[in-house]
């Protein structure tokens, strides 16, 4: 009887590494040059809050901002584990007015 090879042979399995330091101000450089506001304040959204990519797509702007400021700790309630994350943003994104950011575009 002959073995078969497996599928994924040779290749790397297991959990990825985290961004550098060097590539995310590499994708924030990016996005700043084509001047897409929206996907820069999502990508700092990202970086700070370490959610899921489809509870970032369900997460409204309501779970981030109360009214004309920026929550510092929201919570936004998984889909997988069904439990409430509670994430800090940072000051420098608070600062550079990511609700105006949000939602231009």
């Amino acid at each position: 009887m002959r073995r078969r090879v497996a599928w994924n042979a040779g290749t790397n399995v297991g959990t990825k590494r985290p961004l550098t330091q060097k590539r995310i101000l590499a994708i924030r450089f990016h996005i700043d040059r084509e001047g897409r506001l929206r996907d820069k304040a999502l990508f700092n959204l990202v970086i700070d809050s370490k959610l899921r990519g489809c509870d970032l797509v369900k997460s409204k702007i309501g779970d981030v901002v109360a009214g004309a400021d920026n929550r510092n700790r929201p919570i936004v309630i998984q889909q997988k584990t069904n439990c409430a994350v509670q994430f800090e943003l940072t000051a420098d994104v608070r600062g550079r007015g990511f609700q105006e950011n949000f939602t231009k575009n």
